[in-house]
């Protein structure tokens, strides 16, 4: 066993040798495997990081929360297109107040108004300071307690407020940091577009996403919202995308919240049994599951599309081995000569093709891991680095080796001693 390992040493060292004295032949010879694992340790980190940082937002959810929509990711998931998912009939206020009432397992149901293709992106003014377009939502009174965000500044409107269709704004962090830079922003007043709004809270600020601003927006109550903001259309159909939250009560299911709610939509829109639901309901659960499977589908993709970065790689390593084998005849000859066995010889030449993808694949490895800390610093999009992107990328470099070094290896090992040595 001593002996094995001393002669795999000795391999290593001689095919370190060969590396060390054609530095620029091995350096364009591995070009191909450092692309290849360095597109997949950096797009892993990339991917990964997206990944945490959209679980961390969706957990804001709530393992409880149950969304109904009209359309949601899962519609378009499951292959339905745009228009067809246009002619489903838009929910309602009394939608709510229907689920509230009939669903025992329901606890707090709040809505809003405002996401999707009908959503509204209008400019923050606060004297001569103004912010990007930001985004704004209609909110009931119930909003905070399903969305469970907090509020670091002030108070939520009321149900009075938004009966009453209250001039008062929830504004979330970015554009109370973009407007009152350390001041106080409660009871100013700010222009949302046209109209002037009474500033009564600050949200807390949430998790980024794709290094981007998820607190850039205001909340109106949804009566001031609709007063202000016409519904738009498109192609004749209403764009008011109206979602509804609901929180199971204590001691319920979200399962048996989940039935109760379908029931309840199911018997409003009058379908019969073999028709299909004509509304989504959306968890976090179900929200991450989808985004699984679209991160599992892209990860394969850049895996493949990789791949073909490190078959390039691989058939510059046959070439670049099966010159070496040419130019070392006499060597192999030598070899044979004095009692090198073929097994030998394949192992010499199989290994140091493996080490030529290694050093590849680690070097991609490094170079990928610092493409990911550099976005990470530089753009401020946050990466993780699991240690099977790296394991990924060495196992497929060295996979690389063995499959492109064979070739050359039996080639080498089935030369004949004496026809070797009469080479030149």
């Amino acid at each position: 066993m001593a002996a094995r390992i001393a002669l795999l040493a000795e391999i290593v060292a001689m095919a370190l040798d060969t590396l060390r004295s054609n530095k620029l032949r091995s350096a364009l010879t591995i070009l191909g495997v450092v692309i290849g694992v360095t597109s997949i340790v950096a797009m892993t980190a990339l991917i990964r990081g997206f990944g945490d940082q959209l679980s961390e937002l969706i957990r804001q959810m709530g393992s409880d929360t149950v969304y109904v929509s009209k359309m949601s990711i899962s519609s378009f998931a499951s292959g339905k297109s745009f228009l067809d998912l246009m002619k489903r009939p838009n929910l309602t206020e009394a939608d709510a107040r229907a689920i509230k009432e009939q669903a025992p397992s329901a606890g707090v149901v709040t809505y809003h108004l405002g996401e999707g293709p009908g959503g509204q992106a209008v400019r923050f003014t606060y004297r001569n300071t103004s912010t990007k377009r930001m985004g704004v939502l209609g909110t009931d009174a119930n909003w905070l307690q399903v969305n469970f965000l907090k509020v670091t500044q002030g108070r939520f409107f009321s149900e009075f407020e938004v009966q009453r269709r209250r001039q008062v704004v929830v504004l979330g962090d970015s554009p109370a940091a973009t407007l009152f830079p350390g001041s106080d922003p409660i009871g100013k007043q700010i222009r949302i577009g046209r109209d002037q709004y009474t500033v009564i809270g600050v949200l807390e600020k949430r998790p980024g996403l794709l290094g981007g601003d998820t607190n850039g927006f205001g909340l109106l109550p949804i009566t001031t919202y609709e007063k202000q903001f016409p519904t738009p259309r498109f192609r004749g159909y209403l764009l008011r995308f109206l979602t509804i939250g609901v929180v199971a009560r204590e001691g319920a299911t979200r399962e048996q919240l989940m039935r109760e709610i379908e029931q309840v939509m199911r018997s409003r829109h009058r379908l019969k049994l073999d028709k299909e639901d004509d509304f989504d309901l959306l968890t976090s659960d179900s929200i991450m599951r989808i985004l699984d499977q679209l991160t599992q589908a892209v990860v394969l993709a850049l895996v493949v599309i990789s791949s073909i970065a490190l078959m390039v790689g691989g058939i510059g390593v046959m070439a670049i081995m099966t010159i070496s084998v040419s130019e070392r005849t006499r060597e192999i000859g030598v070899r044979k000569a004095i009692g090198a066995k073929r097994s030998e010889i394949l192992w010499q030449f199989l290994v140091e093709a493996v080490v030529l993808t290694l050093v590849g694949g680690l070097l991609g490895a490094g170079l990928g891991a610092a493409i990911g800390l550099g976005v990470n610093t530089w753009a401020g999009f946050k990466t993780t680095l699991p240690w099977w992107a790296f394991a990924l990328g060495l196992g497929f470099s060295a996979s690389v080796g063995i499959f492109f070094g064979l070739f050359p290896a039996f080639k080498a090992a089935r030369l004949d001693p004496i026809e070797a040595l009469r080479y030149e």
